[in-house]
């Protein structure tokens, strides 16, 4: 028993999905952003973010060539602010919706190519700027969209 414990603890899945054997490469585009506010941090961090858990997560290799396999690339699109809860008649709660356009191009077999919008919601109190908000929520925020992204792609969701 204990050996099977020591074992189990250095063994970590290297692949997600059914990715067929002959796909080797992958190429994460910048992911723009041309939502209507601008969050300046988040495109970078949601392009670097989708990169390592692609290399972490898969056998596949991260290259900067138009010749990559799988080449994957999007823009956010949407990054709004809403009321999500009212309390004595004023706002209690806010959320964030951050949606990103995800392009993803399998140069092997074009027929898997698609597009889709992927999105996320983050509720905060109301009586927080956006600013403060973002600060808080940063780190949330760019786990769950990659998160999001990284489903539609490799898990089929």
């Amino acid at each position: 028993m204990p050996i099977v414990l020591l074992f189990a603890g250095c063994y970590s899945f290297k692949d997600i999905g059914s990715i067929p054997q002959d796909v080797k490469t992958y190429r994460v585009q910048l992911i723009e952003n041309r939502a209507r506010y601008v969050n300046p941090i988040l495109s970078p961090q949601i392009t670097d973010r989708l990169r390592q858990k692609i290399t972490g997560q898969t056998r596949l290799t991260g290259v900067q060539t138009d010749d990559a396999h799988y080449d994957i690339g999007g823009t956010i699109t949407g990054y709004n602010v809403t009321t999500s809860a009212i309390s004595n008649q004023q706002a209690a709660g806010q959320r964030l919706t951050v949606t990103v356009h995800v392009v993803f191009k399998n140069n092997l077999d074009p027929s898997k190519n698609f597009e889709a919008d992927v999105s996320r919601n983050f509720d905060y109190s109301a009586n927080l700027t956006i600013t403060q908000a973002e600060a808080q929520l940063n780190e949330t925020i760019v786990k769950n969209v990659v998160d999001e992204i990284f489903n539609r792609i490799f898990s089929n969701w």
